[in-house]
């Protein structure tokens, strides 16, 4: 079986998919990878029979444990070209993710083993993504809140946003708002709009936006950092 880059983009989409919570249909790969109808049937067609997804009646797509495999090789690789670029070439955070999605395919395993011998294994990607995609309630586990959704009057910390959406990122940058930035929020209006203060300094964020940062509040950071400094 020839394991194409076409088929690792497939792969790599449902995995990423199925931690942002999305059912994953082939509308949700169309749309995901921006393509046809057709170019998704016969792409799902090849990967059923190279036993690496099952289709169920209902239309959903899922992984087979060979599927998943190779899912996540491409998603570490990606993580780590990711670290690459903004750890040893200082590219921006923001930039990263579309140079790793052309440069994951061409990494040998040679390579990758002397990526992660030099960046180390378990590092947060520059959008504070960790190595294997989460869903929503991993997150909530460590601690982690949906910046639309918390408290105003407190203050948090910046620790992971989407990033497979250019324009968000550099849109959020350009505000303030990056992993390890801290933020107060000072309001939040009727139409969901936070109001923040943010190393750029005062701004204005809508509901779409604060949707897809990730935060953890002053308080639960202190806490953690002092549980941790106690068991060393």
């Amino acid at each position: 079986m020839k394991i194409t880059v076409s088929k690792e983009d497939y792969l790599k989409a449902i995995l990423e998919a199925e931690a942002e919570g999305e059912t994953v249909i082939s509308a949700t790969l169309k749309k995901w990878l921006s393509v046809s109808a057709p170019a998704v049937s016969m792409a799902l067609r090849r990967l059923r029979k190279d036993g690496l997804v099952r289709v169920q009646n209902d239309g959903r797509v899922r992984l087979t444990s060979a599927g998943r495999r190779i899912a996540e090789r491409t998603a570490l690789r990606h993580h780590l070209i990711e670290r690459m670029l903004s750890e040893v070439f200082g590219m921006e955070w923001y930039k990263v993710h579309d140079e790793a999605e052309r440069l994951e395919h061409a990494v040998s395993p040679d390579f990758e083993v002397r990526l992660a011998r030099k960046l180390g294994r378990g590092g947060k990607c520059p959008h504070g993504n960790l190595m294997s995609p989460e869903d929503a309630g991993d997150r909530r586990r460590r601690g982690l809140e949906i910046l639309a959704q918390v408290t105003p009057g407190h203050g948090y910390l910046v620790d992971s946003i989407y990033e497979r959406d250019r324009a968000l990122m550099e849109f959020l940058n350009g505000r303030g708002i990056r992993p390890g930035a801290r933020v107060k929020v000072l309001a939040r209006s009727y139409d969901q709009t936070l109001s923040l203060a943010t190393p750029a300094g005062k701004v204005s964020l809508g509901g779409p936006a604060a949707e897809r940062v990730w935060v953890v509040s002053d308080a639960h950071h202190r806490d953690s950092g002092a549980t941790h400094a106690h068991q060393r």
